[in-house]
């Protein structure tokens, strides 16, 4: 069964990981996707380690599979022809050069529509193409200090953190992958495509959600708490008699259920019934459950809390994780055949359809692997093929 995205075709200039990311699940879903990249040394990430995992970098591998590989020079004439040919019967471009890149090289979304009136246009920026920042680079690190995300992420006595992983740009690559289906509703209902102009920042100041909109209610600048939640409690880490886990009371329901299996009056008083009540006196009621919990392990609170219907979850390190029955089940770390890595094992997609499934039929392409293939179903000849290589076209 084809894939939900099948027949539609992406031609991917991006690198590093918010593109990169963006693609890869517009192909898991079935899309054609054809990542070019520079012929020197392609996708920055392909350097970037250790781990390399027999030559190839972990980095690049989490972000480019279901996908062709390419290998262009753009700044030259029949590089930027070659291009011109991809987008023409192409349904999306991504790119995230720095703006203005593109219409510098003379191919920017104007020129791109005189070869296909119906393209959508993708251009990933960190602060966009407006705004006194825009010619700023944007690294996802920078990105999660001006937004606003490492001012509320650490102890509250600490310094301020950055996430552990690119959150800023794993959050813009799902952003544009929702703008590029957007659009193409659009174009289906009036045949027009359109650019859209997405940045790091604008996404992670959106994803500041709840913080943000507290702010903004308020006026009040909200402060880092380290594990615990601005507006629910209790809602946070606690330790067990052996170690740490979380335990995330969401609503007064759930918060009674504690109480009952704690077995402690002062608990059950009116007072902490209503998580207003709960917020005022945090720290008293901290005391208490922090107390009550020391006295069994995590694995014993683990079975009394499931069986309450109270959340809550060990603090499992990443290969615990992986490695869970949980991640087994869902098929949530796939095996990947590859040319060169013996035994390549990446994270599974989280999209799950019940009548076009998601399928991984390609592997992260090696760098210039299917230059030659895409030429020829070009046009182009073996023998200007082997030109083009000869002039550092491709």
């Amino acid at each position: 069964m084809p894939g939900p995205l099948h027949r539609l075709k992406i031609v991917d200039l991006s690198r590093v990981l918010a593109g990169p990311n963006c693609t890869m699940i517009l192909g898991d879903m079935g899309a054609e996707v054809i990542k070019i990249e520079s012929i020197e040394i392609g996708d920055e990430t392909r350097g970037w380690g250790p781990p390399f995992l027999e030559g190839e970098s972990a980095y690049y591998l989490c972000a480019n599979r279901n996908k062709q590989g390419i290998t262009l020079n753009l700044k030259t004439p029949q590089g930027l022809e070659i291009l011109k040919k991809l987008v023409s019967d192409a349904d999306v471009v991504v790119q995230n050069f720095k703006p203005g890149t593109l219409y510098r090289l003379g191919f920017g979304y104007e020129e791109m529509k005189k070869v296909n009136e119906g393209i959508i246009l993708a251009s990933i920026s960190g602060f966009g193409a407006t705004g006194p920042y825009s010619h700023l680079p944007g690294y996802d690190y920078i990105i999660q200090a001006m937004s606003g995300l490492m001012s509320i992420t650490g102890e509250k006595d600490g310094q301020p953190a950055k996430v552990g992983v690119a959150i800023a740009d794993v959050l813009t690559g799902l952003f544009t992958c929702i703008g590029i289906l957007g659009a193409i509703q659009h174009r289906n209902r009036t045949g027009e495509g359109q650019e859209i102009d997405i940045s790091l920042f604008d996404s992670q100041l959106a994803a500041l959600v709840n913080v943000a909109s507290n702010f903004l209610c308020s006026g009040r600048i909200p402060e880092r708490l380290g594990n615990a939640h601005p507006n629910i409690v209790p809602y946070q880490v606690f330790a067990a008699n052996d170690g740490e886990f979380i335990l995330a009371v969401g609503n007064d329901r759930q918060y009674q259920k504690l109480a009952i299996l704690l077995e402690d009056e002062i608990l059950l008083s009116d007072q902490y019934k209503k998580n207003s009540g709960r917020l005022q006196k945090k720290d008293e009621l901290e005391k208490v459950i922090t107390a009550k919990l020391k006295t069994k392990s995590r694995a014993e609170w683990k079975v009394l809390l499931d069986e309450a219907g109270i959340p809550n979850g060990p603090i499992n390190n990443v290969m615990e994780a992986l490695d869970s029955e949980q991640a087994i089940a869902r098929e949530m770390v796939v095996k990947i055949k590859h040319p060169t890595i013996s035994n390549l094992k990446l994270v599974g997609s989280p999209l799950k359809f019940s009548k076009s499934p998601i399928k991984i039929d390609r592997h992260p392409p090696l760098h210039s692997e299917h230059t030659d293939e895409i030429l020829f179903k070009l046009g182009y000849s073996k023998h200007e093929i082997v030109k083009m290589k000869q002039d550092h076209i491709i």
